[in-house]
């Protein structure tokens, strides 16, 4: 590489890169800084770097220098907190380098790097945030497979046993019309409640999904919907969509349940196209509606039914893009990569 170009690659560098560079003196001042060092500590050319608290505080020999890092040449870097142009002190992991020494005075002139703790912490305590989430979702889904199985199954199946018991006693008492009369009044209320344990257990999570993947288990829902509100017309058109794993498909439902909840609830939309095409990358799913729309920053509660929504999709590694405007309806826009997603 040319020296020229070479220059204006590290001139780059210096001028973009997030860490703080700084030439200082032995006495500490500043010979120059870089834009990160002066955003990061508010310093100026000219003034001096203050001491970090490890350096005011540890035990130094005599004729030590009070710079930690200035005396131990061979740490190559070590965290503290530094003070800054207004008093308040900031996390940093320091290092610094001996670069250039003048032979006429013997004076060193030292290469000082500050980089934030601050955006570092942050950054993990949104990663642990998303795990906490993530691992939250997948007990909750757990759970909802279990107590559906369990409705299905178990309540389900003892309901259905005693129905047949109603039939088997009727047989015996058909001379009895009150008796008759009470049985059937029972058997109606016996299917009620089947009926119920059916829908708490669809709810819950539907067995289409496992079985059947995530298009049938959509359609369904959707004639679901149909049959409470004729009114509302609802699409869904695939493209590519075939089984994928088990946690992309119930939240994909999710996401789509929760959508169409508020469509229902809240839009007054008499049309719903829910498009879902995959390929080799990814998977695309687009839910519009032609309601009233909304303002997300007047919605009360936060909009928690959204956030959820950009939870999930989060959760897959994807995104989540929810744009609305008054009168003109609402659009949720889902990428997520085809592959499964990685934990933690």
């Amino acid at each position: 590489m040319q020296p020229q170009l070479r220059n204006e690659y590290l001139e780059q560098i210096y001028e973009h890169i997030q860490d703080g560079i700084i030439v200082m003196r032995e006495n500490r001042e500043i010979v120059m800084m870089n834009p990160a060092a002066k955003r990061l500590t508010g310093w100026l050319v000219g003034e001096f770097v203050p001491y970090c608290s490890y350096c005011m505080t540890y035990n130094r020999k005599q004729g030590e220098p009070t710079c930690y890092l200035i005396a131990n040449n061979e740490v190559p870097s070590f965290l503290s907190e530094m003070p800054t142009y207004h008093g308040k002190k900031i996390d940093v992991e320091m290092s610094t380098a001996a670069i250039y020494s003048n032979e006429d005075t013997g004076e060193t002139e030292y290469l000082l790097v500050l980089r934030d703790r601050e955006t570092f912490k942050r950054a993990e305590e949104s990663a642990m945030n998303k795990k906490m989430i993530r691992a939250l979702i997948e007990a909750q889904e757990s759970e909802h497979k279990y107590l559906a199985r369990e409705l299905h199954d178990g309540v389900g199946q003892s309901l259905f046993s005693i129905s047949l018991a109603l039939q088997a006693i009727e047989a015996f008492v058909k001379d009895n019309s009150k008796l008759n009369e009470y049985i059937s009044e029972v058997r109606t209320e016996l299917q009620k409640v089947m009926n119920d344990v059916n829908s708490y257990s669809y709810r819950l999570r539907p067995h289409s999904l496992d079985q059947l993947g995530l298009e049938p288990t959509l359609q369904t829902l959707i004639d679901n919907i149909h049959k409470r509100i004729p009114g509302l017309q609802i699409k869904l058109t695939t493209e590519g969509l075939d089984r994928s794993d088990p946690s992309v498909e119930i939240n994909l439902y999710r996401i789509t349940q929760e959508a169409l909840h508020n469509i229902t609830k809240y839009a007054k939309a008499s049309n719903v196209h829910i498009h879902i095409k995959k390929d080799n990358t990814h998977i695309y799913m687009l839910i519009k509606d032609n309601g009233i729309g909304f303002d997300r920053k007047k919605i009360k509660s936060e909009g928690l039914g959204l956030k959820h929504m950009e939870e999930r999709a989060d959760q897959l590694n994807g995104t989540c893009k929810i744009s609305s405007k008054i009168g003109e309806g609402t659009c949720i826009d889902i990428v997520i990569p085809r592959w499964r997603p990685k934990h933690d």
